[in-house]
């Protein structure tokens, strides 16, 4: 069976048609409308680092497999971090960057990286063959794949990929009728926590609502983006995405989108964006961006996560990833799950130093992740078995 691979320096050498007929379209973050946006924004451009690299199998003509891809020349906006291989390399004057990256731009999303119309096995051989050459050919350091559904790693680590893992925290619903059910099944503590915190926002009169992308207007576009770039500019820092991302998306993908708006005296003070997927087996709700205007007690928790979960519990939604990073999930009810990543290390020293440093990293997880599920809030703790996403 002979496949053709070519490299595409833009989303818009495939049709959004074609590609989106080999992706998955209930997973947003592959898609071709959602990769465009970032392209036509400029989110992802040489002058960010994040430079298409797309990668496309096609049979007979036809395009049958995709796998988004990136060239690197910076480690931002990953959210695996690789900023000490980055530095071990720079101290023996071998050079990191550039990298090949697989991921999705600016967001830690657990999902597919590769979609295929035929199984994905038969062509890890010639998508690897590929990435090995471009390494060679090209001077690439590595490649990395990050996010990667756990299914998906057995396949890869025959490609002699390296494995990495880290944690995230999700949700998922227990066939909640109502918060009130899934509170219910805390411990005394713990719910009457979270119903305080809720309280002290409605105290403070912020009235929080959700609004379906198809009814986000200009006018609000704007207020969301406000509160999301002044988020960044009280740290110092310029948000990685632009406002004509974001209007792309609710031109072109309005249907996956929901934003949390957060109000007080009639003024938007809070933003949360969030992501669905919209597939009747695999539901899920992304939390993604969020900013505001003014601080209030525990309206980032209100706005962030509770309003998250009661949208979930209303819409019959399976699984709620908030978003990277954040031990304080935990109390909320947010189990730890590992994520995976894999990583092609052309450099054959550097590759058995940093396979060593996974093999410690994943047993300390591990541990890790262990001692996080005895903080769960639940009064069952049996209903906190690993919650893989898919």
């Amino acid at each position: 069976m002979s496949f053709d691979v070519k490299i595409l320096d833009s989303i818009h050498q495939i049709s959004p048609q074609d590609w989106n007929k080999v992706c998955t379209i209930h997973y947003p973050f592959i898609r071709h409308e959602f990769l465009a946006a970032l392209e036509d924004s400029h989110c992802t451009s040489a002058a960010t680092g994040w430079i298409p690299y797309h990668l496309c199998i096609f049979q007979q003509h036809t395009l049958i497999c995709i796998m988004p891809m990136y060239q690197k020349t910076n480690s931002n906006g990953e959210y695996v971090f690789d900023w000490d291989w980055a530095d071990a390399y720079a101290r023996n004057e071998i050079p990191y960057y550039p990298k090949l990256l697989t991921a999705i731009p600016f967001s830690p999303c657990y999902g597919p990286r590769i979609a295929s119309l035929i199984p994905i096995e038969e062509l890890l051989p010639t998508i690897f063959k590929t990435i090995r050459s471009l390494c060679d050919e090209q001077g690439f350091s590595s490649w990395h794949g990050l996010f990667i559904p756990k299914q998906q790693i057995p396949a890869l680590e025959q490609q002699k990929l390296l494995t990495r893992q880290g944690l995230q925290y999700h949700w998922h619903n227990d066939n909640y009728l109502n918060f009130e059910h899934y509170l219910a099944s805390f411990t005394s503590r713990k719910r009457k926590g979270i119903k305080r915190e809720r309280r002290k926002v409605k105290e403070q009169n912020v009235c929080i609502s959700a609004v379906e992308g198809p009814q986000v207007d200009n006018v609000l576009l704007r207020e969301f983006y406000h509160c999301y770039h002044l988020t960044y500019l009280k740290r110092g820092r310029q948000g990685y995405l632009n406002e004509v991302f974001f209007k792309n998306l609710l031109d072109s993908i309005p249907e996956q989108i929901v934003l949390f708006i957060a109000t007080h005296q009639e003024k938007t003070v809070a933003c949360a964006w969030c992501f669905k997927n919209t597939s009747t087996e695999n539901s899920a709700l992304y939390g993604r961006y969020w900013g505001c205007l003014e601080d209030f007690d525990n309206l980032h928790f209100e706005t962030c996560y509770y309003q998250g979960l009661e949208y979930c519990i209303e819409h019959n939604i399976q699984r709620f990833d908030p978003g990277a990073q954040g031990e304080h999930k935990i109390s909320r009810g947010f189990a730890p799950i590992t994520t995976y990543s894999s990583h092609y290390i052309q450099h054959p020293q550097f590759r058995d130093a940093i396979a060593d440093f996974l093999e410690r990293e994943i047993s300390a997880i591990g541990e890790y992740k262990l001692q996080l599920n005895s903080l769960l809030p639940f009064k069952d703790k049996a209903q906190c078995s690993d919650i893989e996403p898919v």
